[in-house]
């Protein structure tokens, strides 16, 4: 926050840019280039997610809730942008922590309390209560376990993430954000992870149709008054609409700030900038609305889960690498950040599509299981950051001219603002 207030900066590529002193653009090609291609993948899957929930909720068509879904989050995002995305997180977020932290307690008093739930876990399925789910400490339960805690890294520096720090007015806003976002995730999250242990407990996979996504929906039809099960419809609603909103405003304004304004046009007024940004934010949408169509198409039923995690994974290996570098490294250099950014965003569909059969053709058998269980961030984020690091430790000229960002980020680290 203190060094994009020193850079004025007010996207991603724009701190970028100025931190690395990098003036060809190429670095904000590259940033922009990289949200416009994985951020419709990303609110695809959203898309996808949301004909799901209607259909479980409602049982809908996937293609009704998809739609009515989209038209609702393309209205106050077009209309309101950056500030409607903003208030509608609070109202979305209070939501759903309030389901969450709700539904398990009532899940739990359902099978009369904390040690009937342990009990019943024992007797229906006791490898769910062991820390290697039943499987043994070998290797692959190892990678496995890590492989999960890795989605993490993506809050490291994503840009929907990042922004928030960029937009904050104040540096008293820090702590206060810090205490809502740790709050928010530990109550959240926790309850996520309850309604899952919970609805094992009370219902097999055939109860709930042999899906487990599905879960959530079901507890809430099953155990709650109709009107609260409503209720639950729009919590997530919320946590999907409170994700593409996030996606698109970041998207279209690395592709109508970042390359339009700053590459081609930067006489364009800021009236003109809100105004594109509205149509580009649209044309955004409305690829995402396209790709998630026709994952409704090819599988109305396929798990939503792992096609988030893809698109995640892909901004995530692009951007968090480079950000990390930028703030605790002074060494890391424009030509560097770019190779990084480049080599992430290839990393992605390569460990996902041609690792496994590569591997297999090598000879290792057992890889594309090790790589499937560990998934695309981890390896991904690894080759990045290496190839950051190389790169801009043999870039003379580039180590030139980030000569004097040591003492930025020495006070950058230090300062404290009253």
């Amino acid at each position: 926050m203190r060094l994009s207030d020193r850079y004025d900066a007010i996207t991603v590529p724009d701190y970028l840019e100025s931190r690395l002193r990098d003036s060809g653009h190429a670095l904000r090609l590259i940033a922009a280039g990289a949200l416009v291609i994985f951020v419709p993948i990303y609110a695809a899957s959203q898309v996808h997610a949301t004909g799901k929930a209607f259909h479980a909720f409602l049982g809908w068509d996937h293609f009704a809730g998809a739609i009515v879904g989209f038209l609702v989050v393309l209205f106050y995002i077009t209309k309101g942008g950056f500030l409607a995305v903003v208030w509608s997180d609070v109202f979305q977020g209070l939501l759903m922590i309030a389901g969450l932290v709700v539904l398990p307690l009532v899940g739990i008093l359902e099978l009369g309390g904390v040690t009937n739930l342990v009990d019943t876990l024992r007797a229906t399925s006791p490898d769910h209560l062991t820390l290697d789910g039943g499987n043994g400490w070998t290797p692959l339960t190892f990678v496995t376990i890590f492989g999960f805690a890795a989605i993490g890294i993506g809050f490291l520096g994503s840009p929907q993430v990042f922004v928030r720090f960029i937009s904050l007015r104040s540096e008293k806003e820090i702590s206060k954000g810090a205490a809502v976002a740790l709050l928010w995730t530990l109550f959240a999250l926790s309850g996520a992870v309850l309604v899952g242990i919970v609805g094992r407990a009370i219902y097999d996979e055939a109860t709930i149709g042999g899906d487990s996504e599905n879960i959530l929906p079901f507890m809430s039809q099953d155990l709650l008054h109709p009107f609260f099960a409503g209720v639950f419809i729009a919590m997530v609603l919320s946590a999907i609409m409170s994700t593409i909103d996030s996606l698109l405003v970041v998207a279209s304004s690395a592709g109508v700030r970042d390359y339009w304004q700053k590459t081609m046009h930067p006489e364009m007024s800021d009236d003109t900038l809100v105004k594109l940004s509205q149509r580009v934010t649209l044309v955004l949408a409305c690829i995402a609305f396209a790709i998630g169509l026709g994952l409704i198409w090819y599988d109305a039923e396929q798990g939503v889960f792992w096609l988030i995690i893809f698109g995640w994974s892909g901004i995530a290996a692009t951007f968090c690498p480079t950000i990390i570098l930028s703030l605790f490294w002074s060494g890391l250099t424009a030509r560097g950040a770019r190779c990084s950014m480049v080599a992430g965003f290839l990393s992605v569909p390569f460990f996902k599509f041609g690792a496994p059969p590569l591997l297999n053709t090598l000879g290792w058998s057992e890889g594309p299981a090790y790589l499937t269980a560990l998934d695309v961030l981890l390896p991904s984020f690894f080759v990045a950051g290496a190839v950051g690091i190389v790169i801009s430790l043999t870039d003379r000229k580039g180590r030139e001219r980030v000569d004097g960002v040591r003492d930025e980020l020495r006070d950058a680290a230090s300062r404290h603002d009253a």
